[in-house]
């Protein structure tokens, strides 16, 4: 996702703006645009939260594949930061606007509030929750065998 839909947008933002460009990736945030205006135009808030989102969560996303893939001790710590990030992303993405009244967000329409603001990105929120909550379960059953496995040789 953050490669293959958000990269473009970047790209878009960064040689001109998504509601002047061709394309089905365009087409793809003009719609999304309906909902909030700030991805049609230049925003520098947006811009740069998918700058990191891209190349930071990206990059972390790749690594984690790898790491769950390859059953690394790592895995954990990847998820737990990718999560973070992505969370930290979301908020910062809203935040702002919802500060001034949410002037960029069509919350009058059910389609776009209901579907593309409120369900699309509950998607960013609901996943690195649970992925955390999953995390959290893990580290905990590794602390308890550790612990346990200590006893035994004292």
């Amino acid at each position: 996702m953050h490669f293959a839909l958000e990269g473009p947008f970047v790209y878009l933002s960064l040689v001109g703006n998504v509601a002047e460009s061709d394309g089905l990736i365009a087409s793809l945030w003009k719609e999304y645009g309906k909902a909030d205006a700030r991805w049609l135009y230049f925003d520098p808030t947006i811009v740069s939260l998918e700058i990191l989102t891209v190349v930071l969560d990206g990059s972390l996303a790749l690594v984690l594949i790898y790491a769950i893939v390859k059953e690394k001790y790592y895995r954990h710590f990847i998820q737990i930061t990718l999560c973070v990030c992505e969370l930290y992303g979301g908020w910062m993405t809203f935040s702002p606007d919802w500060l001034m009244g949410s002037p960029n967000l069509n919350t009058n329409n059910w389609l776009y509030f209901w579907v593309y603001l409120v369900f699309f990105n509950s998607v960013w929120v609901l996943i690195p929750g649970l992925l955390l909550w999953q995390s959290w379960v893990e580290l905990k059953k590794m602390h308890y065998k550790g612990t346990t496995s200590r006893k035994k040789f004292q």
